[in-house]
């Protein structure tokens, strides 16, 4: 039975990994649709969004019944919690991911990123990729190390992010209504993605450590 029990424990290690590989790919084709205006590249994000959720749910009920047969305690138990709250937090970067995508398609043929903010969403949606790819590597090793580039790649993030509401907000922005918009709810999923990636680095530290004090080094600092 304990051998069993193991397995479901790297089971949903193994589906947590997967999951945080899909949402990597997401964003990556979520942020190259919304700066090439590439259609198609969004539709593929949204219909694989419904992928996303599915996975999420299937570890979701994994978890429960684990829960419930085997009544883990310590570690373990912390394993199973954790799991069921960092796959929460992946399913909403994979919604960030969806909602990116979906402004590339509601603008097409059009771009969607105003005049003059080429440059800023160009860089947040790279570092939004960078801090997906070390999510996963973070939750496949469980080296803390990678939590701490989260958090400094997340505080990149959340200075452009209010780079976007000072150039909206400023006297030169002469954007109409509609690029005013889609510059800050752009802005928002992409800061909120990589603040939710930041909550999953939380977790896994307090997972490897036991400890929420070390935990709490990695916070994630919302903007906006």
């Amino acid at each position: 039975m304990r051998e069993v029990f193991h397995q479901s424990l790297e089971d949903v290690q193994g589906r947590l990994v997967e999951i945080a590989d899909l949402v990597a790919v997401a964003i990556d084709r979520a942020t190259r649709a919304f700066g090439t205006s590439d259609v198609s590249l969004a539709e593929e994000v949204i219909e694989a969004d419904a992928i996303i959720d599915e996975k999420a749910v299937a570890l979701d009920e994994l978890a429960i019944e684990i829960l419930a047969r085997q009544q883990p305690v310590a570690r373990d138990l912390r394993i199973v919690v954790t799991a069921l709250r960092v796959s929460a937090s992946l399913e909403r970067m994979g919604d960030m991911a969806e909602h990116i995508a979906q402004l590339a398609r509601s603008r097409f043929p059009e771009r969607a990123i105003p005049k003059g903010l080429k440059g800023t969403f160009t860089r947040m949606g790279e570092l939004d990729v960078q801090v997906a790819r070390s999510l996963a590597e973070l939750l496949r090793t469980q080296d803390l190390r990678i939590a701490d580039e989260i958090r400094d790649v997340d505080d990149d993030i959340d200075e452009l992010h209010v780079s976007v509401f000072e150039k909206v907000l400023g006297d030169s922005w002469k954007g109409e209504a509609t690029a005013t918009v889609d510059a800050t709810l752009a802005s928002r999923y992409h800061e909120r993605f990589a603040d939710h990636a930041v909550s999953v680095a939380k977790k896994v530290v307090y997972l490897a450590t036991g400890d929420w004090a070390g935990a709490d080094e990695v916070t994630p600092t919302p903007v906006g």
